[in-house]
């Protein structure tokens, strides 16, 4: 009864700070759907999209994630559910876009403050997301890998808003979107419930030991490897914390500091983050494996270049 309530008090509370990011969201761009504003974006949208090799609708969803966060894109998502005419591969290219670009503004106000430089990193992580995202949805679409329609019916309850003829009812949506949120609900205490169990059987500490050996391989000064797991595995916030406190203390170089949360700002938060995607609907190969080589890749590559006083920006301005 114990743990029971103290998943109780967790759940809701994560809960009610999701809330408050996806309702927004959600209501946005259902107005829009109304007023004929999401049509118009999204044929705006739609050439960059079709470039990658994704559906018009992805570029609202993007853009959700990188200004707002993972929960306003799902929240955009539930409301595209109807319409939204998605692969596996598209939506597993989609879904890595949204893990490596999220919350751009917090995230990289982060970065900056930890001693990197808030455009590079920035730019670094816009970057990984396109090439990433393009390379993955057009490599499957030639392979004929994960082509099979993305089922998101679970999602659509709250569009029942779109009755014949298109015509808006705002009771159906209000109900519709309620619905949404409890099944949204019902997977993060699932998701709770799952890393709980992970910790408690030693996996979240297996993944941590087999993770720091690749931060060394990329290059990463091993002093500044343990903080750096922590921020890979749960999140950029708690790892540009500690590396915050860290780098006052021990006075990180410069290079040091830039390559480490390079490494945070392509690859964090890998296993809350990639279990939700996953979750969705998308594949653990393009979503984790893929994104930690490319991260490895692009870390090895920075580490190189700026070994002897490369040119890649590694503070940006007070």
């Amino acid at each position: 009864m114990s743990y029971l309530l103290q998943l109780w008090r967790r759940s809701a509370r994560l809960f009610i700070a999701l809330v408050k990011v996806m309702l927004p969201v959600m209501v946005v761009v259902q107005v829009g759907q109304w007023l004929g504003w999401i049509d118009a974006l999204g044929r705006l949208f739609a050439p960059a999209m079709a470039l990658l090799d994704l559906p018009p609708e992805a570029g609202m969803v993007w853009v959700a994630s990188a200004t707002i966060g993972i929960y306003g894109a799902i929240g955009a998502l539930i409301s595209f559910a109807p319409t939204l005419d998605i692969s596996v591969a598209q939506f597993s290219a989609l879904a890595a876009m949204l893990l490596f670009s999220h919350s751009l503004p917090v995230e990289q106000a982060i970065v900056r403050r930890a001693g990197a430089s808030f455009w590079a990193t920035g730019a670094l992580r816009v970057a990984a997301a396109l090439g990433y995202g393009a390379a993955v949805s057009w490599a499957c679409r030639w392979g004929g890998w994960l082509q099979e329609p993305m089922s998101l019916h679970w999602l659509q309850q709250s569009s029942l808003a779109e009755q014949a003829g298109g015509a808006p009812s705002f009771w159906p949506w209000v109900q519709g979107t309620v619905v949404s949120l409890l099944l949204t609900y019902v997977v993060l205490v699932a998701l709770l419930v799952l890393l709980d169990v992970m910790e408690r059987l030693g996996i979240t500490r297996a993944i941590t030991a087999a993770m720091a050996p690749l931060l060394r391989v990329s290059g990463l000064d091993p002093r500044v490897t343990p903080v750096t797991t922590v921020g890979v595995l749960l999140g950029l916030t708690y790892g540009g914390a500690l590396i915050i406190e860290e780098a006052d203390r021990q006075q990180y170089p410069a290079r040091t500091r830039f390559l480490a949360l390079s490494w945070l700002s392509l690859s964090h938060s890998l296993i809350e983050d990639t279990v939700l995607m996953v979750a969705l609907g998308a594949d653990i190969w393009v979503v984790l494996v893929g994104r930690v080589v490319l991260t490895m890749a692009v870390i090895a590559l920075l580490a190189r270049l700026t070994r002897r006083g490369g040119t890649v920006a590694q503070r940006a301005p007070a």
